[in-house]
C-alpha cells in the first residue's frame, strides 16, 4: 500500500511539476506583447495558486482522516493488548490455582499417609509394651 501511496504522490508531483513547466513554456513562446503576456503569466500564477490552495486543503483532509483512523487503529489494538492480558492473567490466575489445589491433595494425602504410619508405629509401641509387660510378669 505504501508503494502505491508513492506512486500517487510521485504522479502529483510530476503533474504539478510539468504543469507549471507548460504554462510558463507556452507563455513565453506565444506571439504576444508584453502586457498581454505579463497578464497570462499573472493569470497562470493565480490559477497555480488556487491549484495549490486546492491541495493544501486535500491535504488536510487527507491528514486529518489519517489522524482519525491512526487514534481508532491505536484505540483498537490497546483494547486487544488489554483483553488479552486480562485473558492471560485469568488463565494464568485459574492455573495456579489447580495447581495450588493438586499440591494440597498431594500434601494432605501424605500426611494421612504418615498419620496412619504413626498410628500404626504406635500401636507396634503398645503391643511391644505390653509383651514386654507380659514377659515381666511371666518372670
Amino acid at each position: 500500500m505504501a508503494d502505491n501511496n508513492m506512486n500517487s504522490k510521485d504522479f502529483l508531483l510530476g503533474t504539478f511539476i510539468g504543469g507549471i513547466v507548460g504554462a510558463v513554456t507556452a507563455l513565453l513562446l506565444a506571439p504576444k506583447s508584453g502586457k498581454e503576456l505579463r497578464g497570462d503569466i499573472n493569470q497562470g500564477a493565480h490559477q497555480v495558486k488556487d491549484r495549490a490552495y486546492v491541495w493544501k486543503d486535500v491535504a488536510q483532509e487527507k491528514s486529518s482522516d489519517w489522524k482519525d483512523k491512526a487514534y481508532t487503529t491505536g484505540s483498537e489494538l490497546k483494547k486487544k493488548a488489554m483483553d488479552s492480558t486480562a485473558q492471560i492473567t485469568k488463565n494464568a490466575s485459574q492455573k495456579t490455582k489447580e495447581i495450588t489445589k493438586s499440591v494440597q491433595a498431594k500434601l494432605q494425602e501424605k500426611r494421612s499417609k504418615e498419620d496412619k504410619a504413626l498410628e500404626a508405629a504406635e500401636e507396634v509401641a503398645e503391643a511391644i509394651e505390653d509383651a514386654a509387660e507380659e514377659l515381666e510378669k511371666q518372670k
